[in-house]
């Protein structure tokens, strides 16, 4: 695995086979008393990550940079792209060059679609997509997977209701991928302005992966193992006209749980930030797991460094 992984680009969760990401997951739940503190690690002492982040993140940043130090690593690059030469009007290729001859691993989140596969084609180390525009963020996926995997022992088997907006969400693309490769019952949930999109959709049905699509949350509650939740994506909308007119579709809450034949089991996950979409009274439920899902993101993407820079 080590192998084949190294010196490699992780620009969508197709990278990976299955067995390449029960390696990953291994590897992380290994990893997990090392994210806590709890063990010390300097597997990546004297390597150096650059993040390039040209859009803003809290959570992927910094558990990337978080994953880094934990392993004895360090970081450089900005979290602002008004700090940094393209501003000036360097090209996306040429910071790239420079930033793979400064570091052993670059990370890229960028609001251009296709700018993580531009990125690999003129960098001489592995290029992470950390989310590129409205298209993929393989390595949220990785730790929704994992999460999926935590809390219900397996990630076949399950029932997943994917809600909100499933036309400009990048993460629930990466995950819908990333579920069609294991044995698991889709249900696709927003309204028709926020659909999944048809290629998306077609590659599921040529992959012969059954799904169903429903515009009301309430119609799928009761026979989901997981309910993933997603915000509005503001950024993503042409006009903020169109924003609004879908703003605060799906809203839950815990009564919605109370007053449904909801499983005891089923989980909550969201790939954070949220807006309004899940009410903070469902936050103490046992059914709520967002929060651990992003503490996750610490051990698999020390996991995910570990595989690509280990000598």
């Amino acid at each position: 695995m080590n192998k084949e992984l190294k010196n490699d680009h992780v620009v969508t969760i197709k990278d990976f086979t299955v067995d390449e990401l029960e390696i990953i997951f291994d590897l992380a739940e290994d990893l997990v008393p090392v994210a806590e503190g709890k063990k010390k690690n300097d597997d990546l002492y004297g390597k150096l990550a650059a993040t390039l982040f040209y859009e803003p993140s809290t959570r992927t940043r910094l558990s990337f940079e978080g994953a880094m130090k934990r392993m004895g690593g360090r970081c450089i690059g900005f979290a602002k792209p008004g700090t940094s030469s393209a501003k000036k009007g360097e090209t996306l290729a040429d910071t790239i060059r420079v930033a793979s001859g400064y570091s052993d691993l670059i990370v890229l989140r960028h609001h251009r679609e296709g700018a993580a596969r531009l990125a690999s084609k003129f960098s001489d180390v592995p290029v992470i997509n950390a989310g590129d525009g409205a298209g993929h963020h393989p390595t949220q996926t990785l730790l929704d997977l994992f999460t999926i995997k935590e809390e219900k022992g397996d990630i076949s088997g399950n029932h997943i209701g994917i809600a909100g907006d499933l036309k400009y969400g990048r993460t629930v693309h990466s995950l819908t991928h990333a579920l069609s490769m294991y044995d698991t019952e889709l249900t696709f949930i927003s309204p028709p302005s926020l659909k999944m999109p048809e290629e998306i959709l077609k590659g599921l049905t040529e992959d012969g992966i059954s799904y169903q699509e429903v515009e009301n949350i309430d119609e799928a509650l009761d026979d989901l193992d997981v309910l993933y939740m997603t915000r509005i994506q503001r950024e993503r909308f042409p006009s903020s006209k169109d924003y609004e007119e879908v703003a605060r579709s799906y809203h839950l809450e815990k009564k919605m749980l109370d007053d449904s034949d909801t499983r005891s089991d089923m989980i909550i996950l969201h790939p954070l930030p949220r807006v309004d979409e899940i009410s903070a009274d469902v936050d103490p439920t046992p059914n709520a797991k967002y929060f651990r899902q992003a503490a996750n993101g610490i051990p698999v993407r020390m996991a995910l460094l570990k595989l690509l820079m280990e000598c």
